[in-house]
């Protein structure tokens, strides 16, 4: 993997494990090099439960994209989900030691840092520490406060909370596969890069990703994320129903849900049948498809009321908050017959299911296009993202100075380590890391230091 503007995503679900492949065009969109995909064996609900089944799975994903593209992958970018993880906000401010000079990058990093020293729960490390609005002396709705006056800065912050445990498993399963961890993301928040115009953004729009074990929501207005959360149901539990309801095994309940399967009951006749082959010589079973699609309807219900409720827990009642760009369905779950239709008429807001289709290449394998592989193409998108960031700071290194905080010191190591060449000469400008890189970098020292 020499060519320098390749990047590899690395979605690690419930019920399959997806590795894929990008690079940016000369148009600026995404080219799928390659993909491949595994049955997810260790993880539950967004948590890895078999450190060693994971790996496996990994690999054999792995090595599908590599056969695939004919690259070999050494580093990715994991997406992070899973019951555990929460979000909440914060507002902090610092008071500047001199007023006659303009706000820079070093006062946002003091800011960022300060939020991200906050105590959390025993077990409980930060993910993403996302600025909101800043606000300058008092002059509030400031967006981009660099380069501006003042003595007080004041943030909101959108923090996403996660079990330490839990993304150290990730680690270590990444690790232990072979591969190089090159950063963490939420995963709504890469399924949001891969389907929400910006334009929804700026509206106000919620993002639901129905996958196997989950489903994540991310809310966005006025162009900020203002809302995250991972609800523990998927595509699993409506499966599940389907099992016991019906007395069948898994493999024909997923295929049922997959061939016949609907969230609305009304739609079916109570003539259409179904017949399954019974096991072992027995007899098929018929299940009626109105019976089915009342299993279906109940859970997905469920899922759709738990979601909505983290909506109107946003605020997305009141005037100022309202999101007028409605909801986009994504994931496999959302591929469910009718689903748009139910969801429109438990919440009263528009929605259309969202396909990552506008950010690839014309030419692409129109699978990719999927709402299946929405979180794979965003997290290849953010690791292409990463790297021009990367790409920039290496031209521009600078000798570590006193102030230079862990975390930069361990970035500073790691690109030595991986770009063996003679240091750059050195210049005053250089791109700010974000705080969850920072983190990322740590994660990283954590692990190898765990060896």
């Amino acid at each position: 993997m020499e060519n320098n503007n390749i990047a590899v995503g690395l979605d690690i679900g419930t019920t399959k494990i997806v590795a894929m492949i990008g690079r940016k065009n000369e148009y600026g969109k995404l080219e799928i090099l390659g993909v491949g995909k595994s049955k997810s064996l260790g993880v539950h609900r967004g948590v890895v439960n078999n450190i060693t089944q994971t790996i496996q799975s990994i690999q054999q994903a792995v090595q599908g994209a590599e056969s695939d593209s004919d690259f070999k992958i050494t580093e990715v970018v994991v997406g992070i989900a899973g019951q555990h993880i929460r979000s909440l906000q914060h507002s902090d401010y610092i008071t500047r030691a001199n007023a006659d000079e303009v706000i820079n990058d070093a006062d946002i990093d003091l800011l960022i840092n300060q939020v991200y020293k906050l105590v959390m729960l025993p077990g409980e490390e930060i993910i993403h520490v996302l600025p909101q609005e800043y606000k300058v002396d008092g002059q509030a709705e400031i967006k981009e406060p660099i380069g501006m006056y003042g003595g007080r800065l004041e943030a909101n912050f959108h923090v996403v909370v996660g079990q330490v445990s839990s993304i150290r498993n990730i680690g270590r399963c990444v690790k232990s596969s072979g591969l190089d961890l090159a950063g963490i993301t939420l995963e709504p928040l890469a399924s949001a890069n891969a389907v929400l115009s910006q334009e929804e953004k700026e509206a106000g729009v919620a993002l639901i990703d129905i996958g196997g074990g989950t489903t994540d929501l991310a809310i966005f207005k006025d162009g900020i994320i203002r809302h995250t959360a991972v609800i523990p149901f998927g595509g699993n539990v409506i499966t599940e129903d389907i099992k016991e309801g019906c007395s069948i095994i898994e493999k024909q309940a997923e295929l049922l849900k997959i061939k016949f399967g609907s969230a609305w009951p009304g739609e079916n006749k109570d003539n259409e049948i179904v017949s399954i082959p019974g096991l072992r010589g027995r007899e098929p079973k018929e299940i009626t498809l109105k019976n089915l699609s009342k299993i279906i309807h109940a859970r997905v219900v469920e899922i759709i009321e738990q979601a909505y409720l983290e909506i109107k827990n946003y605020g997305h009642e009141e005037q100022k908050k309202k999101l007028i760009a409605g909801i986009v369905l994504t994931g496999g779950g959302s591929q469910l017959n009718h689903l748009k239709q139910l969801v429109e008429y438990i919440t009263g807001m528009d929605t259309r299911i969202g396909y990552p289709n506008e950010h690839l290449a014309g030419d692409s394998d129109p699978d990719m296009a999927s709402p299946l592989y929405a979180t794979a193409v965003g997290l290849v998108m953010n690791a292409i993202e990463n790297q021009s960031k990367v790409v920039v700071e290496e031209d521009v290194v600078e000798p570590p100075t006193e102030t230079t905080s862990e975390a930069e010191h361990a970035i500073d190591n790691d690109s030595a380590q991986t770009e063996h060449s003679a240091p750059k000469p050195s210049e005053p400008k250089k791109e700010r890391k974000s705080i969850f890189e920072k983190w990322a970098d740590k994660l990283k020292d954590f692990l190898d230091n765990a060896e």
